[in-house]
């Protein structure tokens, strides 16, 4: 049986790496290798393209430059991963993409944020530069598994329904808090099962 390949999981704004606490034992008790690196987002002032290309570092560091990886992004580590797939060549060694509540088309909540000091948020915006640009670039995922959770209720990533991309698979599950996208135990369990399939 082939082994499954490791999976990087990125945290959201405000989060760390222990935002996966719900999600990490399930994978140890599968086997699946994971990466959960912690990002410094500087309360949101840190612009997405230096989050990702810090990432990039992290993931040559422990992975060197071949080896196939899938990558799980929480909120806007979705769109940092979707960042580091499209502008740093990681398409070409990711089979899949799984996110989780990321604003790929932007959220209101960043509306009213000012570009600066808050850079990262405000890339967030939606129709921002930003994420203009990935949108342009998507063909770069033509060959990825894109799978898209989200719930109708997210507060946070409003309206909830623009977490997604316009392909792939799209999951919506009911829950009313951003963060129990990764932390409710049912959800969990088809975040896992995504990842086993």
């Amino acid at each position: 049986m082939k082994k499954r390949n490791p999976i990087i999981l990125i945290h959201g704004l405000w989060n760390t790496s222990s935002i996966f606490s719900s999600i990490t034992p399930k994978l140890d008790d599968i086997d699946i290798e994971y990466f959960a690196p912690t990002l410094e987002h500087s309360y949101g002032m840190t612009s997405i393209m230096d989050l990702t290309n810090k990432l990039d570092e992290l993931i040559l560091e422990k992975y060197g430059l071949e080896d196939e990886i899938d990558i799980l992004g929480f909120s806007m580590g979705g769109i940092i991963g979707r960042c580091w797939l499209q502008k740093f060549n990681g398409y070409k060694r990711t089979r899949r993409l799984i996110s989780i509540g990321s604003p790929h088309k932007g959220t209101l909540m960043a509306q009213l944020i000012p570009k600066y000091p808050f850079r990262g948020i405000s890339e967030m915006k939606i129709n921002s530069k930003f994420l203009r640009e990935l949108a342009d670039n998507d063909f770069f995922l033509d060959g990825i598994q894109c799978i898209n959770f989200f719930t109708y209720w997210d507060l946070m990533v409003f309206p909830g329904w623009w977490t997604n991309l316009n392909f792939g698979k799209k999951i919506s599950v009911k829950v009313f808090k951003h963060r129990n996208l990764v932390r409710n135990k049912s959800v969990v369990k088809k975040i896992i099962a995504e990842i086993i399939m």
